[in-house]
Order: structure tokens, then C-alpha cells, then sequence
């Protein structure tokens, strides 16, 4: 058997913890430069206020309700995420903890027995959030995707579930899929809905009896067969290990407001791979690859709804492979030359590490002679990673990231960091 934890609406979560005042008021989030609504409240949803809509079109609606609206505030998320990950694995130990995202981890449950499983899921459910704040949802089941859809059924009737459903019966998971519509299946994107609706196939249920060679055919070969095996109740997919090691970082985010000067657009790459780097030295990893892209913008064509151009870009080899930030920012502005056009506006960039290895599996280039000390570079890292991860983002940093940062996101309704800011602190009066 198989468990899932989901957040309950996360972000929003994130944010009514240290605002009493808002539980039971609609609130949402809103995605990178104050975009589009990315976590909504049931109180938002009961108002129609649509998953993915863009900010300014759900503003008359959100005012005429006054809905709390808030600009992400990753720094809160993350430290909460980690403190829901950490208490998951205190109740069943994080050898047992595959951590999915922000907002998501699976647990292996087989070892535990059918009748105790309902116990563990609610002391689950009420630890994280007496400990936490943050409400979740648990869905058990003897397969991931049929935990996925347990996982969904118990937030969406949490008056009849108490954010608790466990499928371990036959039984069970036929009524689950019956109620289940193939778009909301893990898995299943919108092309191959459509494809599935166009065949008559409307639920989890009919998906679930067709025939493992129709799966092949139809539905992306080995990855279709798999997704049809999880329905029928057959274990495929995999858990990862907790500290599995990721094979490729990318960092990227809009821009504030368009941008054509190359200085700031430099700036924010180096910003980009700055973080990039982080990630990949705290999975002890080097990089043997980067790859810089730029969007620009282009003018609103009547009818068409992109604002965005294609994204350009190009990547180097790496002599040696490096997760210092000083190779791989030197590397991406370099690139950024490469791509950059006089008078262009850009809207976005982003910075992807991949070949990544083991920082202990660097082979020399005997081509290539070393320009500076490695181990002191490593020393240097060490200690800028330190104090940023105690003093928190940016308070070491290379000059080549800027102070100004004109360019940065738009976050007009961003709350304190109450978790990661010791000037930040909530205040009781």
C-alpha cells in the first residue's frame, strides 16, 4: 500500500498561519510578478474564482468579495514545506518519505497493517497540522496513481472523508475510479483527455479496463502501459530514494518589466545561476553542462494570446565540470553575449545545469590548466553558503548579481518571510 500527504490549497495555507484573521475568508496566491492565481482557498473556489486565471482579469471579482490576495512568498513556503516533510518523517520515518513537491510527499505503507492504517493516516493528518498549521489531505492506496485518486476524493468531499480515504478493497477502488474523470487522473495531460473523450473513454474507471496493448498503443507506449497497470491495482512505479540526486537545476523567472539593457539582463542570469549553483552543492554535485535562455517580447497580435516571443538561447561544454558560482556565472554571462540583441526587449530568462555528477567523479582536462584553486574556491562556497542559509538570501553574493536588481518580480502583495527573517518575526502585542 501506498500513502499520499497533500497540502490542503498550500500557499494559502502558507499564508493564513500567521494571519488568524483569515481562516474562513477566501484567499489567493498569485504566481512569479503577481501573474496568475497559482492557489486558491475553498472560500475563492465557492466565488468561481478559476485555478490559472490571470490577476487582472479576476480583480473586479476579487475586490467586489474582498479576497485576501498575496504575491508568492517562496522563502515562507519552503521553510513551511520543510517543517511538514520533517513531521511526516518523525510519525513514519523519512526512510519512508519519497518527498514528490512543495506540497506532496508519497509514503510506503506496506509494512504497516491493513487495520492500523487508518490510525496512522489520522495521526498524519493531525500532528502536521497541530504541529505545523497546515491542513492536509491523506489518500492511501495499493498503487501511486490509486493513492493520487484516493488523495483527490478526500479533499474534495473532506465533510464525508475528514481529509482521510483509503482504497484497500476491490470494492473501494471501483467506486474511487468510477468517480474519477480521466483529466484528473495523475498522469493524464489535457491532449491525451481529449484524445480519451473522443473515444468514449470519460473516467477512471473505463481507462482502467482497457486492454494493456491498447495502453501501448494509444497511450504513449511503456508510459501509457504503466499508468493503465497502477488502475488495475499493479505497483509500477518506483519509489525514489529521499535524497535522490536531481539530473538537471534550472532556475528562471520573469522580469519585473521588460528588459533591453544587457547589464541587467547579465545581472539576473548571474542571479539565476547564482541559486542554481546552491542547489547543485547542496546535492554534493558538479555540473558538466549550462544552458542561458532569454525570451523576448513581442507586440500583442489581435486574436492570439502569447505576449512572449521563442525562447533563444544556446549552452557550453564546461572544460571541467564545477558547481563553483564564480565558473558557472563567468560561463552564463558569457553565453548571454552570445544571445543578446541591441534594442531587443526580453521578458524572461533562464539558466539550466545538466550532466550533472558526483562532485567526487571530476575528471581533469589536461587541455584546460586550472586557473585557481579549487579547494579554495570550494572553502569560499562553503562559507557563502553558510551564512546565506543562517542570515538568508543574498547576504553574500558576487558583485556580478548587482545591487539594484531593477529587474526583479513584481511582488506587490508579498507578506513577510515570519519563519526565515529575524526582522520579519511575527509580533504579539
Amino acid at each position: 500500500m501506498v500513502a499520499i500527504v497533500d497540502c490542503n490549497s498550500f500557499y494559502c495555507s502558507c499564508e493564513r498561519i500567521f494571519r488568524p484573521d483569515l481562516w474562513e475568508h477566501p484567499v489567493v496566491v498569485l504566481s512569479n510578478n503577481d501573474g496568475c492565481i497559482v492557489s486558491r482557498t475553498d472560500e475563492a473556489k465557492a466565488l468561481g474564482i478559476k485555478m490559472g486565471e490571470p490577476y487582472f482579469q479576476a480583480k473586479e471579482l476579487l475586490e467586489k468579495h474582498n479576497v485576501a490576495v498575496f504575491s508568492s512568498n517562496y522563502a515562507l513556503y519552503g521553510d513551511m514545506s520543510r517543517r511538514v516533510m520533517d513531521t511526516i518523517g518523525v510519525i513514519v520515518g523519512m526512510e519512508n518519505v519519497e518527498i514528490y513537491s512543495v506540497d506532496e510527499c508519497f509514503i510506503d505503507v506496506s509494512k504497516i497493517a491493513l487495520s492500523q492504517l487508518k490510525d496512522v493516516a489520522e495521526s498524519i493528518r493531525d500532528t502536521v497540522v497541530k504541529w505545523t498549521g497546515i491542513p492536509v489531505s491523506v489518500g492511501i492506496a495499493p498503487t501511486k496513481v490509486l493513492s493520487k485518486v484516493a488523495n483527490r476524493l478526500a479533499k474534495k468531499h473532506k465533510v464525508v472523508t475528514q481529509g482521510v480515504l483509503i482504497l484497500d478493497t476491490p470494492r473501494k477502488v471501483e467506486q474511487a475510479l468510477h468517480k474519477t474523470n480521466v483529466e484528473d487522473i495523475w498522469g493524464v495531460g489535457r491532449k491525451y483527455a481529449e484524445k480519451l473523450n473522443k473515444m468514449n473513454i470519460k473516467t477512471a474507471y473505463e481507462l482502467s479496463q482497457q486492454d494493456l496493448q491498447w495502453a501501448v498503443n494509444h497511450l504513449g507506449g511503456v508510459v501509457g502501459e504503466r499508468l493503465v497497470r497502477e488502475l488495475k491495482g499493479e505497483p509500477c512505479i518506483d519509489f525514489q530514494p529521499p535524497l535522490s540526486v536531481k539530473k538537471m537545476i534550472a532556475t528562471s523567472r520573469m522580469f519585473g518589466k521588460p528588459v533591453s539593457d544587457i547589464a541587467s539582463i547579465k545581472e539576473a542570469v548571474a542571479t539565476y545561476t547564482a541559486r542554481a549553483a546552491e542547489k547543485l552543492r547542496r546535492q554534493q554535485c558538479v555540473a558538466q553542462t549550462i544552458h542561458v535562455y532569454l525570451i523576448p517580447k513581442v507586440e500583442h497580435v489581435q486574436g492570439q494570446k502569447f505576449r512572449h516571443g521563442a525562447s533563444q538561447g544556446c549552452y557550453v561544454k564546461l572544460p571541467v565540470a564545477t558547481a563553483l558560482t564564480n565558473e558557472l556565472t563567468k560561463a552564463a554571462r558569457q553565453l548571454v553575449d552570445s544571445i543578446y540583441k541591441s534594442g531587443q526587449l526580453y521578458t524572461k530568462a533562464g539558466v539550466t545545469l545538466s550532466d550533472i555528477i558526483p562532485d567526487t567523479a571530476i575528471q581533469g582536462n589536461l587541455f584546460n590548466a586550472p586557473t585557481t584553486n579549487k579547494a579554495a574556491g570550494n572553502r569560499l562556497m562553503q562559507v557563502m553558503d553558510n551564512i546565506n542559509f543562517s542570515m538568508r538570501k543574498d547576504m553574500l553574493k558576487l558583485a556580478s548579481i548587482g545591487t539594484t536588481q531593477h529587474w526583479s518580480m513584481k511582488c506587490k502583495f508579498q507578506s513577510p518571510r515570519f519563519s526565515t527573517r529575524w526582522n520579519e518575526l511575527i509580533k504579539v502585542q
